[in-house]
């Protein structure tokens, strides 16, 4: 496999290798809960479900939970996080994203406020609530990260921006 030599999407500025693959591989836990949030969504760009699972709160794993994920993760081009808040708690903290992907041809975004939970030193994603989606403007950068204006990137795409 070639080593990864571009930007980890989670937008932290860093190579994928120096940031969220040290993560999914075990080697470093992220120390908050929006750095937990980032590293879910560069799992979900990169397949890696095992992350996806084990960051999942115990209580609310299923059987099929890895099935599932590999199903979405199969159909779903992710292409843009942007963080709109963090509310930093001691045991329970609230990451609100936007995710934008490309899914069916169309590009949506997966607007949430994510509730994360703090257990033996490591955050575990435990539910979200689905909120409405954002306007974007268009002479706002990229969700992308492309450094182009949304005018001249990716509002130019088929297919209208739907939310889930």
């Amino acid at each position: 496999m070639a080593k990864i030599t571009y930007p980890c999407p989670c937008a932290s500025g860093k190579l994928y290798p120096d940031c969220c693959e040290l993560v999914h591989k075990g080697k470093l836990d992220f120390p908050n809960a929006e750095q937990t949030m980032r590293a879910r969504y560069t799992a979900f760009c990169y397949g890696e479900i095992g992350y996806l699972v084990d960051t999942l709160h115990p209580k609310k794993r299923r059987i099929g939970d890895a099935f599932s994920l590999s199903k979405l993760i199969k159909k779903t081009r992710w292409i843009g996080l942007k963080i709109v808040d963090h509310q930093p708690g001691d045991e329970i903290s609230y990451v609100e994203f936007v995710a934008y992907r490309i899914e069916n041809g169309l590009i949506a975004q997966q607007h949430e406020r994510s509730k994360f939970v703090l257990m033996k030193g490591k955050w575990f994603y435990f539910d979200g609530e689905a909120l409405p989606d954002l306007k974007l403007e268009r002479n706002e950068p990229c969700f992308c990260g492309s450094g182009k204006k949304f005018k001249k990137c990716h509002e130019t795409l088929p297919g209208k921006l739907e939310s889930l």
